[in-house]
C-alpha cells in the first residue's frame, strides 16, 4: 500500500477531529490555490491603483516578511478600494489591506500589527489547514492519488474565493489560529523595529468602533473578532519581550500615505453607498 493509503486509513480511524488538525496541501498546491483565487478577487473587487499607497503597503509588508518564520514563498500585497475596515490573507502568500483600514489606523505600528497578523496566518498555514478541514477526504484522496494544484479540486477551492463573502467565510479561523497569528504578529513587529503595542491599541479601537458602528464593522468582526482575552494575550506577549530601544510607533511616510487614503475616502464611500442602494432596489 502506498504511504498515502496508510495516512488515509489512520485518518478514517481518527475521525473528523484528526482532519481538523492537519494540512494535506503541499506548498505548491497552496501557492497555486492562492494564485488562482487572487486573480479572481482582483477581477471582481475594486483594487486601489494609487501607486504610492500600494508601494508603501508592499514595502511595509515585505519588511515584516523578512522577520517572519516562513520565507519559502513569495508574498504579494494589494490594497482593496473599499471603506470597510478589514484585511485578509489567501493561502500561499497573497495579502490584501482595505483602504478603510489604512484610514482608521492612527499610527504605523497599528497598521503594521494588522498586516503582521495576516502574515501570521500564512506562516501558520491556517488557510491550508482550513481548506483541508472543510474539503476533508476530497483533498486527501487527491493527495493519495497524486493530484496537483492544477487539478479540479484545487480549482474548485480557488473558485470559493472568487466570491469574497464565501472566501472570507472559508477563512473563519479557530481561536487557536487567531491566538497564534497574534503571537506571531508581536514577534514580527518587534523584530522589524516596530512597536508591537500597536496591535493591542488597534484591537481596542476596533472593539470601540464595533459598539458605535456595528454594521460597518461586520466583515472584520466575522473573520477577526478582537476580544478582551486577545488584547490581554497580546499585552502579555509584549511584556515578555526583552527591552529594546528605538521601537518605531509612527513615521512621516505612514502619515503621508494615510492622508492620501483619507482624501480618497469620501468618493469611495459615495460609490459604495450607490452600490448598496442599487442592491436594495434589485432585491425589492
Amino acid at each position: 500500500m502506498r504511504r498515502g493509503g496508510f495516512v488515509l486509513l489512520a485518518l478514517l480511524v481518527g475521525g473528523c477531529s484528526t482532519l481538523n488538525q492537519l494540512n494535506f496541501l503541499s506548498t505548491a498546491d497552496e501557492v497555486e490555490i492562492g494564485r488562482q483565487a487572487a486573480k479572481d478577487i482582483e477581477r471582481q473587487m475594486p483594487m486601489l491603483k494609487n501607486e504610492a499607497v500600494v508601494a508603501y503597503i508592499d514595502s511595509l509588508g515585505q519588511a515584516l516578511v523578512r522577520h517572519s518564520k516562513r520565507r519559502d514563498i513569495r508574498y504579494h500585497f494589494g490594497v482593496v478600494e473599499t471603506a470597510q475596515v478589514n484585511a485578509f490573507a489567501l493561502p500561499g502568500g497573497w495579502l490584501y489591506v482595505n483602504a478603510g483600514l489604512i484610514a482608521t489606523a492612527d499610527t504605523e505600528a497599528e497598521l503594521a500589527g494588522v498586516v503582521a497578523h495576516e502574515i501570521g496566518h500564512v506562516v501558520g498555514r491556517h488557510g491550508a489547514r482550513q481548506i483541508s478541514s472543510q474539503y476533508g477526504l476530497a483533498v486527501l484522496l487527491e493527495v493519495v492519488g497524486g493530484g496537483s494544484g492544477s487539478s479540479s479540486i484545487s480549482r474548485q477551492i480557488a473558485a470559493q474565493f472568487a466570491g469574497i463573502g464565501a472566501g472570507l467565510t472559508m477563512l473563519k479561523y479557530s481561536r487557536d489560529m487567531e491566538r497564534e497569528a497574534d503571537r506571531l504578529a508581536v514577534e514580527e513587529t518587534y523584530a522589524a523595529g516596530l512597536d508591537p503595542k500597536g496591535i493591542s491599541v488597534f484591537f481596542e479601537k476596533l472593539m470601540a468602533l464595533h459598539e458605535t458602528e456595528p454594521e460597518g464593522m461586520d466583515v472584520l468582526f466575522t473573520t477577526h473578532p478582537p476580544s478582551a482575552e486577545r488584547i490581554a494575550n497580546v499585552e502579555a506577549a509584549v511584556k515578555a519581550l526583552a527591552p529594546k530601544s528605538g521601537l518605531r510607533a509612527d513615521s512621516p511616510r505612514f502619515r503621508e500615505i494615510r492622508a492620501k487614503v483619507k482624501a480618497l475616502m469620501p468618493e469611495i464611500e459615495r460609490r459604495e453607498e450607490r452600490q448598496r442602494k442599487a442592491r436594495e432596489r434589485r432585491s425589492r
